[in-house]
C-alpha cells in the first residue's frame, strides 16, 4: 500500500487533549498580536471552525437516532457538537446523565448528588455529605462539589456554574422524646 493511501493515525484521548491545550494557547498568542496578518489567521481559522461545523451537522441530518446518540456520547463530538450548537441532547438532560454517572461513586463514600435542574444558566444540584456528618461538611464535601461542578461543565459547557444545594438530612428525633415528659 502507498504512504498515501495508509490509514490516519488515530489520536489517544490525551494527545487530543494535548493539541487542544496547544491550539488554545496559539489562538490566545495569535489574538493579542496586532496587524493584518493576525487578523487574517484568526478569521482562517473561525472560517475553518464554520465549515467543520456545518460538515459535522451534516453528518448528523443524515445519522438516525441510535448512530446520533453513540456520536453525542463521544466526548469530543459532544463538545464539538455543543460548540456548534448542534447536539441532539438538551442541556438539562446531559447535564442530569453526568450526575447520575457520579451518583454510585458519591453513594460510595456515603453521600448522595442528585439533579436539581437549570436556572438561567447555571446548573443544580442537590449534596448530601458522607460520612454521617450531616449537610455540607468536611473538606470531602467541596471536593465532591468540585468533581461534580467539572463533570457537568465538561457535558454542558452552555451553564456559566454549577451550584450546590446542601440538602438537608432530617434530625432522628427519638420517639420516646415526643411521647414521656421528662421530670422536672
Amino acid at each position: 500500500m502507498a504512504e498515501a493511501d495508509a490509514p490516519a493515525e488515530r489520536l489517544a484521548d490525551p494527545a487530543v487533549e494535548a493539541r487542544l491545550a496547544r491550539l488554545d494557547e496559539l489562538l490566545a498568542g495569535l489574538e493579542s498580536a496586532p496587524g493584518p496578518t493576525t487578523r487574517s489567521a484568526v478569521e482562517s481559522v473561525r472560517l475553518l471552525t464554520e465549515v467543520y461545523g456545518e460538515a459535522l451537522a451534516r453528518v448528523m441530518d443524515h445519522a438516525d437516532g441510535q448512530l446520533a446518540e453513540r456520536l453525542a456520547d463521544d466526548e469530543l463530538l459532544g463538545h464539538l457538537l455543543v460548540l456548534h450548537a448542534i447536539h441532539p441532547e438538551p442541556v438539562e438532560r446531559r447535564a442530569a446523565r453526568a450526575v447520575e454517572r457520579l451518583r454510585p461513586a458519591v453513594r460510595e463514600s456515603g453521600g448522595d448528588v442528585e439533579w436539581a435542574g437549570v436556572e438561567g444558566e447555571v446548573g443544580r444540584v442537590r449534596l448530601t455529605a458522607g460520612g454521617g456528618c450531616g449537610s455540607g461538611c468536611g473538606a470531602g464535601s467541596a471536593d465532591v462539589t468540585t468533581v461534580v461542578r467539572e463533570a457537568v461543565l465538561a457535558v454542558a459547557p452552555e451553564l456559566t456554574s454549577v451550584e450546590s444545594l446542601q440538602a438537608t438530612t432530617p434530625a432522628f428525633v427519638p420517639l420516646t422524646t415526643l411521647t414521656h415528659r421528662g421530670a422536672r
